[in-house]
């Protein structure tokens, strides 16, 4: 991350990692990011939510890698030279103190130093992602940074749902499949 371009503000500062993902620009705070890594492919893992790409090795460790434009709502993110998983370190909802995830992004920018007296609260509408997901806007050089609140952005909580969701349904279609057959 050394060879990133730090662009400063002023002012009582936090560091924010900027991506891009769709076009735009969203940013997550520099502290919870562990690495940046070339994205170049990952394990599928059937019967995960769509989000969830799948899984990479990191150094002997499982990492679940999500894809933010389908967490977003929006198409899968089309993999380019300029494709990287950002690892990131989210709280976790369980016993354990965090958990490391990865995030699909079309291509990182820059860190940026925003002021605290240049970021907004989240939009209560009008936005395109869940306002839970929104930690707040930032304003740069004129220009709208959307800063992800990554504990809700990637909260494996939900996923896990997803998944106890999916299996749910596969044994109910199972059911209402081997009913309609006796009949």
């Amino acid at each position: 991350m050394s060879g990133l371009p730090v662009v400063s503000s002023g002012g009582d500062l936090a560091q924010y990692l900027t991506f891009m993902l769709g076009g735009e620009t969203y940013a997550i705070g520099i502290l919870a990011i562990k690495e940046i890594i070339e994205y170049s492919g990952v394990t599928v893992v059937p019967m995960m939510p769509e989000s969830v790409r799948g899984v990479i090795n990191l150094r002997g460790a499982v990492v679940p890698v999500m894809d933010l434009s389908v967490r977003f709502g929006k198409p899968l993110t089309t993999q380019t030279k300029r494709t990287c998983v950002v690892i990131v370190e989210v709280a976790s909802g369980g016993d354990e103190a965090s958990q490391v995830v990865g995030v699909m992004v079309d291509a990182v920018n820059s860190v940026l130093e925003i002021a605290g007296t240049d970021i907004e609260a989240a939009p209560s509408f009008g936005a395109r992602i869940d306002t839970r997901f929104i930690q707040g806007i930032g304003k740069v050089n004129g220009r709208f940074v959307i800063l992800l609140n990554v504990d809700e952005v990637l909260a494996l909580d939900e996923t896990e749902t997803f998944i106890e969701e999916a299996q749910a349904n596969r044994a109910l279609q199972v059911d209402l499949n081997q009913s309609h057959q006796q009949t």
